[in-house]
């Protein structure tokens, strides 16, 4: 089974720029998205044979999250079931037989780490809700977590200590979420491998000289480790600053 998240920066401009073609390649039993900037009603995707499922933010054009899959799922929720954290579109959660599976577009801290209050307040309770979950199965969680945890998950950890995306205050919030149960299924298998990376800036020709960060990930609840077959980052595939990040489950 192999599954696929890619926050496509706003899919109507991805379409436009191979997003169909991309999709029948990867060919993924679940194809999960981050920051498709839509409301209700404004693409028409014909995907056969997979069920959409959409997460809209209330401000136009802005995050929003989909899935699509090939397998019905038991159940579906939006959000984390907390008023403050819900009008943003930034979680799906499917019920499958056998593991919940939870896309997710972790908020950005911004600039001048305006938001790292409110991001902290975010990590807490998405980690709480990921724990609720995994007391009746296995969790399955991916997307954009706008966090590059270790140095070896950024080109240049030094220069960029303290920005959004490495503050410690972030990576300490991704160590605590991996250590209440979780592990990331790349570094799981490739613990090592360096230049590795999923997003790259717009500015500097960053992604020709591949100076960017890997801050999109699949991580797995414990119970399902044994089923982690593969963990791979898809850098070929074009259309949006970020390129598809994949998991395989055996």
């Amino acid at each position: 089974m192999k599954l696929i998240s890619w926050n496509v920066n706003g899919l109507r401009a991805c379409v436009k720029k191979g997003f169909m073609e991309s999709f029948a390649a990867l060919d993924a039993d679940f194809f999960c998205l981050q920051e498709t900037k839509l409301q209700a009603g404004q693409i028409d995707l014909e995907l056969p044979g997979y069920c959409q499922y959409w997460n809209y933010a209330e401000k136009k054009g802005y995050s929003g999250t989909a899935i699509f899959t090939r397998h019905a799922p038991l159940s579906v929720s939006c959000g984390l079931g907390v008023e403050e954290h819900d009008h943003e579109g930034r979680v799906i959660t499917l019920e499958m037989d056998e593991f919940y599976l939870v896309c997710v577009y972790v908020p950005n801290s911004q600039d001048g780490l305006k938001r790292l209050g409110y991001r902290m307040s975010w990590e807490d309770d998405f980690r709480a809700y990921l724990g609720s979950l995994r007391q009746r199965k296995g969790v399955i969680v991916c997307g954009d977590m706008n966090v590059a945890h270790n140095e070896i998950d950024l080109k240049n950890p030094a220069t960029n200590h303290m920005n959004p995306g490495f503050t410690d205050e972030e990576r300490g919030k991704m160590t605590e979420l991996l250590g209440s149960g979780f592990l990331d299924s790349f570094r799981t298998l490739h613990p090592e491998e360096r230049d590795a990376y999923s997003w790259w800036s717009f500015r500097t020709n960053a992604r020709a000289r591949n100076v960017g960060w890997r801050i999109d990930y699949f991580l797995v609840s414990e119970e399902l480790r044994e089923r982690v077959g593969g963990a791979s980052i898809h850098p070929e595939v074009m259309g949006s600053d970020h390129c598809p990040v994949e998991l395989v489950l055996t």
